[in-house]
């Protein structure tokens, strides 16, 4: 059973950055077998992929925020991180990490239906 746990959430004006956190437990492999992904949804919206990476490395990012946001993991960690630059108002919503069966080694789904664990989501908010 995987257990994602995310953090690094808060408030920051326009243009601010920050870095999210998301420790996955309860599997230690769990980056050397699922795909993983940030996504986010604000209220009365459907829940949107932000970005995903494969277990060999290979990203894909929403091109909302190409450019700005980077998401890595650190396997010796087992945690994904979502760096996000450049933050708009538009950027503010609930951030969720989640953990999926990959198309390929190399490629993953960006459906959220095709993530099937996921965190508790944290709050990013962005002023202007």
């Amino acid at each position: 059973q995987v257990q994602l746990v995310e953090s690094g959430g808060g408030s920051v004006q326009s243009g601010g950055s920050l870095r999210l956190s998301c420790a996955a437990n309860g599997y230690a492999y769990t980056y050397d077998t699922y795909c993983m992904g940030w996504f986010r949804q604000v209220p009365g919206k459907e829940r949107e992929v932000v970005a995903v990476i494969s277990r060999d490395g290979n990203t894909n990012y929403a091109e909302s925020v190409k450019g700005r946001f980077t998401i890595s993991q650190d396997k010796a960690k087992n945690t994904l991180y979502l760096q996000m630059s450049s933050l708009k108002p538009e950027d503010t919503a609930q951030y969720y990490c989640a953990a999926g069966e990959p198309k390929s080694s190399w490629i993953c789904y960006t459906g959220r239906y095709e993530y099937k664990y996921w965190g508790q989501g944290t709050q990013v908010t962005v002023s202007s």
